[in-house]
């Protein structure tokens, strides 16, 4: 099922690049790593760069009771936004440059979730949506880390995303410049693990890890 656009997530620049398919919204945060998590405090606009996990029907957040973001935001709006960075396009001309992106705006009412267990899932699909597998290969969660931990729930109804892909758009004229156009592809990467140093010898690179390095 796809995601109804509301009026705030109606895409009016360019609407041809936006989608509202429930397969592309999933696409993102699947990709994705980072949300810019904004809301409206009694200060003023505040936006923080935040993990997430996510399911068919929710994002998830999670901080320090101590975040001024978790403890202002519960029964609150916020606006969650991810962004993937494909390429650099480099056009013949200054005023044609631009990105390739893929990007993902979530709005909504954030609820504080309460049980136990719902955080206990919140909080696994966080790791695994950076690290695929780490939750099946780790120390669980113990009970007082989760009561110390509070965790926001956005369900994932007003939803949208706007995606650029291809070569420059110039101006015909400009097609006869002498000036190199094209993408620079952009990709995150990983490099060689680290090991901790307290790490004890003979405990190898698990399979989980070593499939991410790979990609």
């Amino acid at each position: 099922m796809n995601h109804e656009p509301s009026e705030r997530t109606t895409i009016k620049r360019i609407p041809e690049r936006s989608s509202y398919d429930k397969d592309t919204v999933q696409s993102i945060l699947t990709e994705g790593m980072v949300a810019h998590v904004g809301l409206t405090t009694n200060t003023g606009v505040v936006v923080i760069p935040m993990t997430y996990g996510f399911d068919e029907t929710n994002l998830y957040i999670h901080g320090s009771p101590a975040s001024r973001l978790l403890k202002e935001s519960n029964n609150n709006h916020i606006c969650a936004t991810i962004t993937i960075l494909d390429g650099l396009v480099l056009a013949r001309s200054l005023f044609h440059h631009s990105m390739n992106y893929r990007s993902l705006v979530v709005m909504g009412e954030a609820e504080k979730i309460e049980e136990t267990d719902q955080k206990e899932y919140a909080l696994d699909l966080i790791v695994e949506n950076l690290i695929p597998g780490r939750v099946e290969n780790t120390r669980s969660n113990s009970e007082k880390e989760i009561k110390s931990t509070l965790v926001l729930k956005l369900p994932i109804n007003e939803a949208s995303a706007k995606i650029r892909l291809g070569p420059p758009v110039d101006d015909d004229e400009d097609h006869l410049l002498d000036t190199w156009a094209g993408v620079l592809p952009l990709k995150i990467s990983f490099g060689k693990p680290e090991p901790d140093p307290l790490l004890r010898n003979g405990i190898e690179i698990p399979e989980h890890v070593s499939a991410l390095i790979q990609q």
